[in-house]
Parts: structure tokens; sequence; C-alpha cells
């Protein structure tokens, strides 16, 4: 029997795969959006101890073949102390195909070229990175710790190290009065370093971030209209107008804060896409719409 730390938070895409957590709560844990390991101080969990929840797991499937690394960002781990656990995961599973983890740009800015391709050989070969925007003004309202110059430097160095990456950008983020440069700034990043997959998310704070976030993003002077839904179809829209990206990148917007789900392959289908957000900007409520009520992190 598994028993995880809660809260436990894990991509739309791990939904059917194990779990294993290696750290717990986040290493940066500043993100002003960001409400899910608030409740956690980081640390990383005991080798003896991840290794005790790999064997149990093994015990009842050890037939899984991917596994996700928890918490908030397994890859901020020394290269070492991954490999331990790779190692493991790789004796107690024949089957595994695949390992991912949640990275924040620092944690592969910091890992040499040769650190990143000895893990994606050990079969940790997906990260997902929360890229949120490419607007330099917006990156630092939100306290991302990151700069678009590093943001595009990790998913190159990722990309080039044979990693999949699976990146998030957030719609609203900018509020009513910034969201033009938030959203031609952040088509603008995906263009010139593109992931392997890309996600839109649609601002939601959970009730204890609502007061916090807004008095962040305010501080400087600057204000902070939150966006509603028809003005977030817009944002959609005129991010899919701007992609262009030069290799194919695999689009879905199917989290559980999104109001509309869309899924392509970006340029492919980029006017498909397009003519589902014109549609649901006449119709609000119609296919693929997701009601308030049902929408979280």
């Amino acid at each position: 029997m598994l028993y995880y730390d809660m809260p436990l938070y894990r991509p739309p895409s791990e939904g059917n795969n194990l779990i294993i957590q290696a750290t717990l709560g986040c290493s940066f844990n500043r993100c002003a959006f960001c409400s899910m390991y608030r409740s956690k101080v980081y640390r990383p969990r005991p080798l003896d101890d991840v290794f005790a929840d790999i064997d149990a797991a093994a015990r009842v499937w050890p037939e899984a073949h991917r596994i996700f690394l928890a918490d908030g960002d397994a890859m901020v781990l020394p290269a070492d102390h991954l490999h331990a656990i790779l190692d493991r995961l790789r004796d107690r599973f024949p089957a595994l195909a695949r390992v991912s983890a949640y990275a924040t740009p620092a944690n592969l800015l910091k890992k040499s070229p040769e650190d990143l391709e000895g893990l994606r050989a050990a079969k940790l070969s997906l990260v997902y990175l929360g890229v949120e925007s490419g607007s330099p003004a917006v990156l630092r309202r939100i306290t991302k710790g990151a700069s678009v110059d590093g943001m595009a430097t990790a998913l190159d160095k990722a990309r080039a190290a044979g990693l999949k990456v699976s990146a998030t950008v957030i719609l609203g983020l900018a509020g009513a009065e910034g969201w033009e440069d938030h959203i031609t700034a952040t088509a603008a990043l995906i263009n010139r370093a593109p992931p392997t997959y890309l996600s839109t998310l649609q601002l939601f704070l959970e009730p204890e971030r609502q007061r916090p976030f807004v008095e962040q993003m305010t501080r400087d002077g600057t204000p902070f209209t939150v966006q509603d839904d028809a003005a977030v179809l817009a944002e959609q829209r005129l991010f899919l107008e701007h992609m262009a990206p030069p290799a194919p990148v695999i689009f879905r917007s199917n989290h559980a804060s999104n109001a509309l789900a869309l899924a392509g392959t970006l340029p492919k289908d980029r006017d498909r896409l397009l003519a589902q957000v014109a549609a649901a900007q006449t119709m609000m409520g119609g296919p693929g719409w997701r009601p308030r009520p049902m929408r979280a992190l």
C-alpha cells in the first residue's frame, strides 16, 4: 500500500500511471498564481523511503510501464539521486517505458547536457515545464523566477538532450490590461523554442490565492482585472493566430481549468482550432465547453 503525502498533483496525461513521490512540495513555491504546494515545506524524500514505495508498488502493479515522479519539481534532485531512483524503477518494473516529472527552468539550466542525456538514457524521458508567459513584465510580476531567455534556453537544452517537454502557458494571467502583450510574447517564445507538447491553461485561483495574487499583480501600480470567459477565448484565438512553430507541436487545452477543450497539432491544425474557438465565441456552452463549476486545478 502506498501512502501519499497529500495534496498530490499530477498532469492530466498521468492520470492512469503510477505516481511515486520523490520529493515533497516545490523547491521554488513562489509563483503568485500557484496554491498547489503552499501547505508543504519542500524536502527531498530519503532514498530508503522512496525505494520502499517503489517496492510496495511493484508487488501490486509489476506491469506498470509509465511512472510519474512527484511532487512539484522532482528534477531539482541531483542527477545521482535521480539515477538511484531510476535504477530501482527499472529493476522493479520490467516493462518500464517512461518516467516523467515536473521541472522548473532552473532545474534544467542547472543540470549539464551530460546530466540530462544520462537521465534520458535511464528512461526519464518527459518533463513538464510551466512556461506561463513569454512577457518579461508578466514573468516578473508573477515571480516566476525565470527570464524569457532563460526559459528558451531551458527548452532548447532539454530538447537537445533528447527529452520530450510538455509545456504549459496560462491564459488570463496578465488580466484585461496586459493580455495582448502577454499572448503575443508567449506565442513568440513558443515559436522560438518549441516544446514537444503544449497546453494552454485558464487562470484558476483557489479562494485563498485570489486576494494575494491580485495584490502581487498590482503592487507596482499596474491595474489587474480578471478576464471573463469571453476574454479568455479572445486570448486563445490570438495565441493560435500567432503560432508558427518551426517543428510540429502537439497542442491540447484539456486541463481541468479550461472552459474550452481543444486538441490538434500546430501549425498543421491551426485553422481548424481557430474555427472551433470562433464557434465557441459565437455560442459559449456548446461542444467541448466545461461549465465553471466543473473547473479545477
